[in-house]
């Protein structure tokens, strides 16, 4: 059955307090957006899925790098950001970015129809990592990869949970972690 996201006064500050650091006009002159995503290896052409969008601040840059031909699902819990990235999304008249507001566990996506999902900044995610992962490992192309940002799990514990879904580590980018799926 599908959770009903609400617009609560909980996502109403949680939207806030992240829009203060990812809607700052200063951000990125510290984490460009483009930098980080080519880090991640983005590319042309590419079906992406964007766990825990937020207010967008990785979602243009994305979609602009994966140009028309690719496509960017911008996926998050808090009604607030979607509808902020819907807005972003309108404004710029970009037409390869789907928001959705959706628990990434629970994606609707098509078995292996992304070839990259990553996931920046999340110390939690709704519902667990574990169903996160299982649905990565059911939407992931063979060979795609899934990056992640290294938080507070340990790197080998994050290692193990990812083998376990079928990703193996692949190579690291600083605090990125890219995971490729078998």
């Amino acid at each position: 059955m599908p959770v009903e996201y609400e617009k609560t006064i909980g996502a109403k500050v949680a939207y806030l307090m992240i829009s203060l650091m990812h809607d700052n006009r200063f951000l990125p002159l510290f984490r460009n957006p483009y930098r980080v995503l080519k880090d991640a290896g983005l590319e042309k052409g590419q079906q992406v899925l964007e766990v825990g969008c937020g207010p967008g601040h990785f979602t243009l840059p994305a979609a602009e790098i994966v140009g028309e031909r690719g496509h960017v699902h911008a996926v998050d819990v808090n009604p607030y950001a979607v509808e902020r990235v819907r807005e972003k999304v309108g404004k710029a008249g970009v037409g390869n970015v789907t928001p959705m507001l959706k628990n990434a566990s629970e994606t609707g996506l098509p078995d292996r129809s992304l070839d990259l999902a990553f996931l920046f900044g999340l110390p939690r995610v709704e519902g667990g990592r574990a169903s996160l992962l299982k649905e990565l490992a059911r939407t992931v192309k063979p060979g795609g990869a899934v990056v992640l940002q290294k938080s507070r799990t340990k790197e080998q514990a994050l290692v193990r949970e990812m083998a376990e879904h079928g990703f193996s580590l692949a190579g690291r980018k600083g605090r990125m972690l890219v995971f490729r799926a078998g």
